[in-house]
C-alpha cells in the first residue's frame, strides 16, 4: 500500500497503520482530518471521483544512468 491520492481543497490520502490495522489517512492542507478503515468511510469526507493517484516517476539522474549503461553495453566489443 504505497499509493497516494490527492483531491480538491488540499485533500491528500495516504496509507498508514494504526494499532496493527491498515488505515487511509485523510489530510486537508497538511492537517489530519480522519483515519479511515474503509473506502466507504473516505467517501463520507470526499467525492471519490475527484481523487487522482500520484504516480512517482524515476528521477532524472536514474534515467540518465540507465541510458548510459545501455549505450555503454551496446558499444562494447
Amino acid at each position: 500500500m504505497n499509493s497516494r491520492f490527492v483531491g480538491p481543497d488540499g485533500i491528500e490520502i495516504t496509507p498508514g497503520v494504526l494499532a496493527g490495522h491498515q488505515v487511509l489517512r485523510l489530510h486537508r492542507h497538511g492537517r489530519l482530518i480522519a483515519e479511515c478503515v474503509s473506502v466507504a468511510e473516505v467517501a463520507r469526507h470526499v467525492d471519490l471521483a475527484d481523487l487522482c493517484e500520484v504516480i512517482p516517476f524515476a528521477r532524472r539522474e536514474a534515467v540518465h544512468t540507465r541510458r548510459e549503461a545501455v549505450i555503454g553495453a551496446s558499444s562494447a566489443p
